[in-house]
C-alpha cells in the first residue's frame, strides 16, 4: 500500500520506520529534511509539500506538534487537502483538539475523503516497538478497513466512537497521569521532610493499592461505574480521618498538599450529606454533579466483560 508520513520527530520516525519495514511503500515530508535521512535511506520516498504526499497516498499518517501544524498540513497552503483523493484516508496520531481534526474531518468529506484521529500512547519505546495504545475517533466502517494498517503502529487499539472521541480520550488520559503525578509529588516530598527514607517510601508506595492499579482494574468497576457505593469497601469516615491526618502533617511540616486538601474539602462535603458509611469513593459521585450531573456507568455485563480480560 502507499502510505504518507508527515511528521517524522521523536515518535513519528519510528512509526514511519515500522511502516516501511511491514513492506509498504512511504513517502514522507517534514519542516526539516534532514530529520527523513534515515526513512529516506531505508528506501521511503521524500515529498515537498503535504500536498504532494497526498497525491502519492491512500493513507497519510500526521505526527505533529499540536493543533496548529496539523491545520497547516491538512489545510493550508499546499497542505493535503489540495491532493488528497477520494476514498483516501488521513489518520492523525497527534495530540489534537477535537475541534480541530472534527474540522479537517469535515473539509476532507467535501472532498470525497476520510479523516480518523488516532492519538498515541506509549512513548518513544512503544513507537520503536511497535507497542503503543492507539485511541480511534472516526467512522467506524472506516477504523475497521484501516485497523490493519494501525495494527503495525501499536497492539493496544480502542475504537472510542466518533470523530475527535480519540483526541478527547488522550487529553483526559493526560489530564489523570499529571493530577496523580501531582499527588504523588505532593506526598512524596511530604513524607521525605517527616522523616521517611525516599526508597521506603516509594517501596510503600509500589507495594500498596496505589502502586497496585487497583483504581482501573477493580475500585472504579465495582463502584463508580456501577453507581454502588454500599456496603463500603473502605468507609468514608475512615478515609476523612486518614486524609485529614495526612492534610495536617503538611501544615506541621509546611508543605503544600493541594490536591490532597482539594480531595479533604470534597470529603468534608460528603461527610456533611451523611455519606460517612458509604464507600469512600463516593466523593466522585459530587464531580458527577458539578459536571451538570453526568453519570459515569457502564451496564454490569459490560463491566463483568471487560474485567474478565484482565
Amino acid at each position: 500500500m502507499n502510505i504518507g508520513f508527515i511528521g517524522v520527530g521523536t515518535m513519528g520516525s519510528s512509526m514511519a520506520a515500522n511502516i516501511l519495514k511491514a513492506g509498504h511503500k512511504l513517502t514522507v515530508n517534514d519542516i526539516r529534511k534532514e530529520a527523513t535521512k534515515p526513512l529516506l535511506d531505508a528506501g521511503a520516498t521524500w515529498a515537498d509539500t503535504p500536498k504532494a504526499v497526498a497525491l502519492a497516498s491512500e493513507v497519510i499518517f500526521t505526527s505533529l506538534p499540536g493543533p496548529a501544524e496539523v491545520e497547516t498540513a491538512a489545510l493550508g497552503k499546499d497542505g493535503l487537502i489540495d491532493g488528497i483523493r477520494p476514498g483516501a484516508v488521513l489518520i492523525d496520531v497527534t495530540s489534537n483538539s477535537a475541534a480541530m481534526v472534527r474540522r479537517v474531518y469535515d473539509k476532507f468529506k467535501e472532498k470525497g475523503a476520510h479523516v480518523i484521529d488516532a492519538p498515541v500512547s506509549g512513548g518513544p519505546s512503544g513507537a520503536k516497538t511497535g507497542k503503543l495504545a492507539l485511541m480511534v475517533g472516526g467512522d467506524e466502517e472506516v477504523f475497521l478497513k484501516y485497523k490493519p494498517i494501525m495494527e503495525i503502529l501499536g497492539d493496544k487499539i480502542v475504537y472510542t466512537g466518533g470523530i475527535g472521541n480519540g483526541s478527547i480520550c488522550k487529553q483526559m488520559h493526560n489530564c489523570v497521569i499529571y493530577g496523580i503525578l501531582e499527588a504523588t509529588a505532593e506526598c512524596m516530598t511530604l513524607g521525605v521532610k517527616a522523616g521517611v527514607s525516599p526508597k521506603a517510601l516509594w517501596q510503600i508506595l509500589r507495594d500498596g493499592a496505589v502502586g497496585s492499579g487497583l483504581l482501573f482494574q477493580t475500585t472504579l468497576p465495582q463502584t463508580l461505574f456501577r453507581g454502588k457505593f454500599e456496603p463500603p469497601n473502605f468507609a468514608l469516615k475512615l478515609a476523612f480521618k486518614d486524609v485529614g491526618l495526612g492534610t495536617a502533617l503538611g501544615r506541621e511540616y509546611n508543605v503544600p498538599m493541594a490536591v490532597a486538601n482539594a480531595a479533604f474539602q470534597d470529603m468534608m462535603t460528603a461527610m456533611n450529606r451523611g455519606w460517612g458509611n458509604k464507600d469512600s469513593r463516593c466523593i466522585m459521585l459530587l464531580q458527577e454533579e458539578r459536571a451538570g450531573n453526568v453519570e459515569v456507568r457502564i451496564p454490569d455485563s459490560e463491566i463483568d466483560s471487560e474485567t474478565k480480560k484482565k
